[in-house]
């Protein structure tokens, strides 16, 4: 494991065993930040940066508190509790904000961003904050920051994927997402609408025979364990978007708010860095430590059947969408 990777988890550590001990007196506004895998995952990572910056620029007038691994939501239900105000801030992986929110499937499109730099210019530039302005009009949910880009890699139980043919008749849990369902089927598979949290014990029991998920979760999750083969094809590339309530924002003075708003940022960037060191690490220690088999087909034919996704889906959500996805392409230029 590499130096910054150590750094950023000891970090998460010293919260960890520093949570709750700030004087009650300290805070005048609480914010309890929810997320549904465990404390050292990688949202874990952001989280820990952003208290940090938060108690600094803040000056301790808003505490961070964490609510890691489920305990006041689940992914799926998260942002209409975002809606509503019983959470103040959680955060959810993209593909789970769609269902709530239909534009924020085009990054989760397959094959959306052309590669690295064009993800960074996304989440930094125009294209970024008009999706944030957007979600807010059209939601009431804020997003603070959009977090370190993570790539969802292919995993599975039956055999090594070296072409699209290889996919045929796999049963891959996907999120309750109508674009990733569609992808699936596109690449050939048999795609099973999942909710997370029945996820572990469907693979498990060989319900599935695979799914996607972050590099990261993958091996946070241990699914290495029940399913040896791994498949790099990069097709779902995204954020690790930090959301908060209306109601929680109301909460805050015009300087915490901007102290609040500057912590995320700052703590987005920071993630980002961190994120990208990581992908290939996690990579090459599921393959050396995990055991898995690990292949890097030639994407040509995937890409090919991602274009009709894209196009077709593009076709059926509206000009609205349709904007919103020129813009992103745009910022590739």
């Amino acid at each position: 494991m590499n130096t910054s990777i150590r750094t950023a988890l000891a970090g998460i550590a010293c919260s960890a065993a520093l949570f709750g001990a700030l004087p009650a007196a300290a805070a005048n506004v609480t914010m309890n930040l929810g997320w549904e895998t465990p404390l050292d995952s990688d949202y874990g990572v952001l989280a820990t940066k952003f208290q940090e910056l938060v108690q600094q620029y803040t000056n301790g007038t808003v505490e961070v508190k964490f609510r890691c691994c489920g305990q006041i939501s689940t992914e799926d239900n998260a942002f209409k509790a975002l809606q509503l105000g019983t959470v103040d801030g959680f955060m959810i992986s993209q593909n789970n904000v769609s269902p709530s929110w239909l534009l924020m499937d085009v990054p989760v499109l397959p094959y959306t961003f052309e590669n690295l730099d064009h993800l960074r210019a996304v989440a930094d530039g125009p294209a970024g904050a008009s999706l944030k302005r957007q979600l807010l009009a059209d939601t009431g949910v804020h997003l603070l920051t959009f977090g370190g880009p993570s790539y969802r890699d292919f995993f599975n139980s039956e055999r090594p994927i070296n072409t699209m043919a290889d996919m045929d008749g796999l049963k891959i849990r996907v999120p309750k997402n109508n674009v990733m369902l569609a992808t699936f089927e596109a690449f050939g598979a048999e795609p099973v609408p999942l909710a997370w949290s029945e996820t572990p014990t469907a693979l498990q029991t060989g319900t599935i025979d695979g799914g996607d998920n972050g590099t990261n979760v993958i091996q946070e999750m241990k699914f290495y364990e029940f399913a040896p083969y791994l498949t790099v094809l990069d097709h779902f590339a995204g954020f690790s978007p930090m959301l908060v309530s209306d109601s929680f924002m109301k909460k805050l003075s015009d300087e915490q708010r901007t102290a609040v708003e500057r912590a995320a940022t700052e703590a987005g960037d920071f993630h980002m860095d961190y994120m990208v060191e990581k992908v290939e690490a996690v990579r090459t220690w599921l393959t050396t430590e995990g055991g898995m088999q690990i292949t890097r087909p030639d994407r040509a034919e995937f890409i090919a059947a991602a274009e009709t996704v894209q196009k077709t889906v593009a076709d059926e959500r509206g000009e609205a969408f349709g904007a919103l996805l020129k813009e992103i392409r745009d910022a590739a230029k």
